[in-house]
């Protein structure tokens, strides 16, 4: 028995338009709906609500009413010596005093890797500007 082929212009594997358009923006999720409009016009009572459990000592609450009356603090200026840098060497040695920062206590690991981080983004900076200097030079265009 022979089976016939299909044309060219076969749909197959595409009865759908191309592309993936998912929900339109600003779409929420039905459990979401659900919940704002049991909340809706309650804020202020539940605010109080959470506020008297928090005097009342339910530490829960009041750890919910501090997080929101002081969050803690994502980032924050942190100080100790970092010698000026305007060469490699420069950058080193600042990456040793970030090091002997993070070793000393004096700045905490997380803190000396996002200084390493810049140090590294300047390190890389001077290292193009230098290539293109170079680069300038052998072409004669400086």
């Amino acid at each position: 028995m022979v089976v016939p082929r299909k044309s060219a212009k076969s749909t197959r594997g595409r009865p759908f338009k191309k592309g993936n358009p998912g929900k339109p923006k600003g779409t929420r999720h039905k459990v979401t709906r659900a919940v704002e409009e049991l909340l809706e016009g309650q804020g202020e009572a539940l605010t109080n609500a959470a506020i008297a459990k928090a005097l009342e000592g339910d530490t829960v609450a009041l750890r919910l009413c501090l997080e929101r009356i002081a969050p803690a603090r994502k980032d924050a200026p942190i100080q100790f010596d970092l010698p000026e840098m305007k060469t490699a060497q420069d950058a080193a040695n600042g990456a040793q005093a970030v090091l002997a920062a993070v070793a000393s206590g004096e700045i905490t690991p997380v803190e000396g890797a996002s200084v390493m981080g810049l140090i590294e983004t300047f390190r890389k900076t001077l290292e193009l500007t230098e290539f293109e200097a170079r680069i300038a030079t052998l072409e004669g265009t400086e």
